[in-house]
């Protein structure tokens, strides 16, 4: 049965990273891309259905590790207090930027919000790459299974050291420039024009980032974990993920150049 749940909870927090990934990536080109108030207000309509409602398995993920596994909901959450206050701000923000920027029909109200809109979405999307820098990399668990980390200390990796360190901002720009492309190559398949242009050239530009910064993110990751790659040898099957990931990398590269934009996106 522990098995059973922590596969659920993985996969919730999978379908959470692809489905509301291209919309905080639209979030992060929304200042970019949308030159005009009226193209990022065509900006908010390609995410309008959907955005809400994929921030759902998050919360679905939350709900069963607090019945599945209540000791790593208490400690997680403790131990993690303070970034996980600035992820809940950071998320309402966002719902509030795409929500009061129609409540009143003015230049500098509409800007405004859309700025807050882009700002909270580039912070979160940093924010949830180091949770995940902190999961690969390790936390201080005491004797009793609780910890607690400070925001940063040294911004080395140490036995006390802080959420943010060199390895966690890595892996924080990795999931940046990753949701980055994720929605440009969505808007790029759901719009035209001028608006799909720039679209493309920001899928293309970011798509060397993902792949350097993945790169950097793998020697990052053996050096934390000289034993990392044991793994792959002890459990052969486990090879699927990483063999995926630099097919999907090649498929974005590949489509996004000829125009495929809905094959991009997928990848």
């Amino acid at each position: 049965m522990e098995i059973l749940w922590f596969c659920i909870v993985a996969f919730m927090l999978a379908m959470y990273v692809v489905l509301d990934g291209f919309d905080l990536g639209v979030g992060i080109i929304h200042r970019i891309i949308g030159r005009t108030e009226s193209e990022r207000s065509i900006l908010i309509k390609a995410i309008g259905p959907v955005w809400d409602g994929n921030e759902v398995w998050l919360l679905a993920a939350g709900g069963t590790l607090y019945f599945a596994f209540p000791k790593l909901y208490a400690s997680s959450f403790s131990g993690f207090y303070l970034p996980l206050i600035i992820v809940l701000w950071l998320l309402m923000m966002r719902g509030i930027g795409i929500e009061f920027r129609h409540l009143i029909h003015n230049p500098m109200w509409k800007s405004f919000w859309d700025t807050v809109f882009s700002f909270a979405s580039i912070l979160l999307s940093i924010f949830l790459g180091a949770a995940l820098g902190n999961v690969i990399r390790g936390v201080p668990l005491n004797q009793d299974g609780y910890f607690f980390e400070p925001l940063w200390t040294t911004f080395t990796v140490v036995p006390e050291s802080g959420i943010l360190d060199w390895f966690t901002v890595i892996i924080g720009l990795v999931t940046f420039s990753t949701l980055t492309s994720h929605g440009a190559n969505y808007i790029a398949m759901k719009t035209d024009g001028d608006l799909q242009k720039r679209a493309r050239n920001v899928a293309q530009i970011s798509w060397w980032a993902v792949l350097l910064l993945s790169v950097g993110s793998i020697m990052a990751t053996t050096t934390i974990h000289t034993d990392i790659w044991r793994n792959y040898a002890d459990y052969p099957w486990g090879n699927i993920f990483p063999i995926a990931g630099f097919v999907s990398l090649a498929g974005m590269f590949f489509y996004s150049k000829s125009g495929r934009d809905a094959r991009a996106f997928i990848s």
